[in-house]
């Protein structure tokens, strides 16, 4: 496992594309190739040029709704947002002027104006999109008082198990909704209201626990305020450091970032880089991790003779040997085929196979079966009839290139 100290993943704005036509333009002085179809905002963060966001993130398709990406392209009239203008041939787009900086920073005063300045209190201070680019901008005063209309009194629904959602701190930039319907694809969220009054909602303004969230946790991750959060961070505070790991939950092998505090788990966070699930989960592997510091979680080898006995602590090759000396009894005794493996549905394909291999070389007999046959045999049957084969056969990616 690969242990770092917390950063954040680089956020390049809008999905990769791929197109075999190639765009050249010059952003900020610099000339630039990306394929056809690139956003500005991801053709720059590719040449290392940051342009300030809140709505964007390159998991999601590009909404354009936050302006703070605004830019200028020479000869053209205004200033557009970079994450849903495409780049075409011979452009010349500048990032940062006066006018520029003028406008992010008017754009960035009016989301504060309707925001709680409780920085220091916040469970997300020092992991808020919106903190970080309120500095990036420069922002020093809000010119707008409460006294008006707000949302600061608005109520936190912490009916949900695993995160909350404190409404006085969303921004309104759809990225919890539009994680669950591109990334989850279960359209729990929706926004709620019109105008000044539009609010994320699950559904027709009932609670999380009862609206048709699967607490998938990827609007958790898209939220780049405080207003969905983890209770255990809320709880805990910030993690220090992170480990690279798989989940142990089933045989797929999702990658993880395990953010930690010394021995103990903060959160889970899906990994970008992780090639079964490309930075996204399922609920048991996102906040079902009680068990990795449960107080009765094995730790050691145990061994008992009889199950009246006390289980006793023992080495690994202690327990490795009794084992084999108890399969070697019971064939003896009982003859060759008394004995055979199951492996649990959560082992990989890998493992599997070193159990049957175990099962047939060393045991010497064919008794041998895998959890998976059974509890997925509706899945496996299904895919026979439909695609001829009852698993699967191609890469996750694969699925992006069919009909």
């Amino acid at each position: 496992m690969l242990e770092t100290v917390i950063k954040r993943d680089r956020d390049l704005g809008t999905p990769a594309r791929e197109s075999a036509n190639t765009i050249t333009l010059t952003i900020d002085g610099q000339e630039i190739c990306v394929p056809e179809g690139t956003s500005l905002m991801r053709a720059a963060a590719e040449a290392g040029i940051n342009i300030p966001k809140l709505c964007a993130t390159d998991s999601l398709e590009p909404f354009g709704s936050c302006r703070l990406c605004l830019v200028q392209i020479e000869g053209r009239r205004g200033y557009p947002a970079s994450c849903t203008t495409p780049a075409e041939n011979g452009m010349v787009v500048v990032t940062e002027t006066p006018k520029l900086h003028e406008l992010r920073r008017g754009v960035m005063e009016l989301y504060i104006s309707d925001h709680p300045l409780d920085c220091l209190t916040c469970p997300a201070n020092g992991d808020c999109e919106l903190q970080d680019m309120a500095g990036v901008v420069g922002l020093r005063n809000v010119r707008y008082g409460y006294d008006g209309a707000n949302h600061l009194d608005a109520k936190v629904d912490d009916s949900n198990p695993y995160f909350s959602y404190d409404a006085s701190k969303c921004i309104v930039c759809n990225r919890c909704v539009r994680a669950c319907e591109e990334t989850q694809g279960t359209f729990a969220l929706t926004i709620s209201g019109k105008g000044f009054e539009s609010r994320v909602s699950p559904g027709q303004d009932q609670p999380f626990l009862d609206s048709e969230c699967v607490s998938c946790g990827a609007c958790v991750q898209a939220c780049p305020t405080s207003t969905l959060q983890e209770k255990t961070v809320i709880m805990m505070g910030q993690a220090e450091h992170s480990v690279i790991t798989t989940c142990a939950y089933c045989g797929v092998g999702c990658g993880f970032k395990a953010e930690m505090k010394g021995q103990e788990v903060v959160r889970m966070v899906p990994w970008k880089d992780g090639q079964a699930n490309r930075g996204h989960s399922c609920v048991k592997g996102r906040f079902a991790w009680g068990y990795a510091t449960h107080k009765e979680r094995v730790l050691k080898p145990m061994i008992r003779k009889h199950i009246t006995d006390s289980w006793k602590e023992v080495s690994w090759d202690e327990a490795i040997n009794y084992a084999a000396s108890e399969f070697r009894r019971i064939q003896s005794q009982y003859g060759r085929d008394a004995v055979g493996g199951i492996t649990s549905s959560r082992c990989t394909n890998e493992e599997t196979w070193l159990v049957q291999k175990l099962v047939r070389a060393a045991f010497g007999t064919n008794n041998v079966d895998t959890c998976a046959r059974v509890c997925h045999s509706p899945t496996g049957y299904g895919l026979k009839q439909t695609l001829g084969e009852s698993a699967g056969t191609q890469t996750f990616d694969s699925v992006m290139h069919t009909d």
